[in-house]
């Protein structure tokens, strides 16, 4: 019911939804895990993630010094090195998947070493799987001591641990995944790996978020989210950070603390904020998609 509400009774309009729009862009990891990633469209997603609106449109919204970004980049591993060079200097850090992305069925030692790989590559943030079978068994010392070591792997990277909650039965295993995940130092909890049959939910997010709070609570320690696939249109955004604001505060709505996992959600962003600065939408095919 409650998370039935925040997707139907919260509206936000014009300059109001044109700043929260562009929140939502400067928290975007924008991802490419596709199969047939090849330099060259690695290297368009990071000249996107550069300049993600036209400067028309910012000079028209009065925003063309205000050197908008997306949150990071993400890549696979193998990619890491090539995001890397494109984004020098700009100040985006690379993301990259690791531990047997998207299953997490490898063995544990390859997990650790795919992580200290892409660490060693320069990737600034790395986003886990966790072994889903440990928490449909409530393994959870178990699950809680791979957590660490993959922690302990990344050195001084972030660390986002993907639950993928779609192949979780009930809300009480993301409760109890997300909490573990965060005594083992996770600095992001995250939703899916956008390969499950159901990814981000407002539901799901809402345990997550809850579950945020009430470490922060016992803790003091202030752990980030990651909703991610499925997410493609502004109005979603709007959505998840009307969910951050109201349930952990205007600081969980800032890149620090909040990212979204997505790949086309930027192209409606861009077209939503064109809209806002000329009164019209651009034509799809003119605005260009990482």
């Amino acid at each position: 019911r409650r998370a039935a509400e925040i997707g139907t009774r919260r509206s936000i309009k014009k300059t109001h939804q044109l700043a929260w729009l562009v929140r939502a862009l400067q928290c975007i990891d924008l991802t490419t895990l596709a199969g047939d990633d090849t330099d060259c469209n690695v290297s368009r997603l990071c000249a996107k993630a550069r300049n993600p609106v036209h400067a028309k449109t910012l000079k028209e919204l009065g925003l063309a010094d205000a050197g908008l970004t997306v949150g990071a980049v993400c890549v696979y591993p193998n990619m890491v090195k090539k995001a890397v060079a494109c984004l020098k200097g700009s100040g985006i850090p690379v993301a990259s998947v690791a531990t047997g992305f998207p299953a997490g069925m490898t063995p544990l030692a390859t997990r650790l070493e795919e992580i200290r790989l892409a660490v060693a590559d320069g990737a600034g943030e790395i986003d886990i799987v966790i072994n889903r079978p440990m928490v449909l068994m409530q393994k959870w010392e178990a699950l809680y001591d791979e957590v660490k070591q993959m922690k302990a792997a990344c050195g001084k990277a972030h660390l986002k641990t993907i639950l993928a909650t779609g192949e979780l039965p009930t809300y009480k295993h993301v409760y109890q995944a997300s909490i573990v995940c965060m005594m083992a130092g996770a600095d992001f909890i995250k939703t899916s790996t956008g390969k499950e049959g159901v990814n981000a939910t407002l539901p799901v997010s809402l345990v997550m978020v809850r579950a945020i709070r009430d470490y922060q609570d016992r803790t003091g320690v202030k752990v980030g989210y990651k909703p991610a696939g499925g997410i493609r249109s502004a109005k979603q955004t709007l959505q998840y950070l009307a969910l951050m604001m109201e349930e952990l505060g205007e600081e969980w709505t800032h890149n620090d603390l909040f990212r979204f996992g997505a790949s086309s959600l930027l192209g409606d962003i861009e077209r939503q904020l064109y809209h806002g600065a000329f009164g019209r939408y651009h034509a799809s095919q003119y605005i260009p998609m990482a």
